[in-house]
């Protein structure tokens, strides 16, 4: 699994703590990301041949297209998004430049309806589709043999499950997920509680409702659409039916990463904070195989992990990696994620092509 024999012990997160609360680290790191990087655009279907996928690049070094089977050698790192995220995501901008560093190409594989393109077919975000990770990943190898994934929130949840629902059949060598729901149910649960309800499910829900309006539907449905006010509702009236799930419950437990972890193969890393409000129940030790290494911290929100620098004389951390200006005079980071995830990636055998300055500082 790994060529280390030590068990893989990351730097802890520890914010100070007044920055404890768990809403906070949710809310706040989109307001210390750094910019986007200029992305490299590829648009390809989706595996139903129905809608426009959009994936974005951003390259370690120029990538020719393969001749006589040759396949770029260079890592590539792929992210899977959460619900209504996109390149543009705080955690997507952080881990671009951190991947990047490190000499290893990144990719966001947006699903359908996200990253600026419309859905075009019948079917768009489903947490527990499979078939289209898998369509992404052989998209990706037909150019590049050393892949590598990362999963986020309900982007986590659908890795998590293609890790353990294809076994030796995955085409990424290895993975990450962040922050995923793997019991679904239990999540839809902490999802009703009351601040979880009014602090975060305008957010979510006002743009799905959005995108599902776009498509074709009868008068029922937008009616009922309109009169939804909880994620479960809206999953209810439009996930599940339009994904050939009998009912929210339906999806909740088919959709759910939980009961194939137990079946994974390859390397795979579950990230989650103890007090994060979205996600329910996670996975124990005796859920999962011995591919899987479970990495449960006390704080950390939901994609949060947001740091903060005291004034004790020391520049950055020496593993932080960023193109904004603004950044690097703050005391607030949100690097502990990528971090992470390049330290895992190099803990399992993932070579850094080539070092970074900041790293000498």
């Amino acid at each position: 699994m790994s060529t280390s024999t030590k068990p893989f012990s990351p730097a802890p997160f520890k914010p100070p703590f007044w920055l404890t609360n768990p809403h906070m680290q949710s809310i706040l790191p989109k307001f210390f990301a750094p910019k986007s990087p200029t992305y490299r655009r590829v648009v390809e279907k989706d595996s139903l041949d129905e809608s426009d996928i959009a994936y974005d690049f951003y390259d370690a070094h120029p990538v020719e297209a393969s001749k006589d089977g040759e396949l770029e050698q260079t890592p590539l790192i792929v992210l899977f998004h959460g619900m209504e995220g996109s390149s543009d995501s705080h955690y997507a901008r952080a881990l671009a430049y951190q991947m990047h560093a490190q000499g290893w190409h990144f990719v966001v594989a947006h699903f359908r309806s996200c990253g600026g393109i419309p859905a075009s077919g019948t079917v768009f975000y489903n947490a527990g589709d499979t078939d289209e990770v898998h369509h992404a990943l052989q998209n990706l190898r037909e150019q590049y043999a050393n892949i590598y994934a990362v999963g986020v929130s309900l982007g986590g949840n659908a890795l998590a499950k293609y890790m353990g629902e294809y076994e030796d059949k995955v085409l990424c060598k290895g993975a990450v997920v962040i922050s995923a729901p793997v019991d679904m149910s239990s999540a839809a649960i902490t999802m009703h509680s009351f601040l979880s309800h009014r602090i975060y499910t305008p957010y979510l829900l006002n743009p799905i409702i959005k995108k599902a309006l776009a498509n074709d539907l009868t008068q029922d449905e937008i009616n009922s659409i309109k009169a939804a006010n909880r994620i479960s509702d809206f999953d209810d009236i439009f996930t599940a039916p339009r994904h050939g799930y009998r009912s929210k419950n339906d999806y909740y437990h088919t959709a759910s990463a939980m009961p194939y972890l137990r079946n994974v193969t390859h390397p795979l890393l579950l990230v989650s904070a103890k007090d994060d409000p979205f996600i329910g129940f996670t996975a124990t030790p005796n859920d999962v195989s011995e591919s899987v290494t479970i990495l449960d911290t006390e704080h950390g929100g939901h994609i949060g992990y947001l740091r903060y620098r005291s004034d004790n004389g020391h520049s950055k951390s020496k593993s932080s990696i960023t193109n904004d200006k603004e950044s690097k005079t703050s005391k607030f980071d949100i690097n502990w994620i990528p971090e992470t995830v390049s330290a895992y990636f190099n803990w399992i055998g993932v070579a850094s092509i080539r070092a970074c300055p900041q790293f000498n500082r």
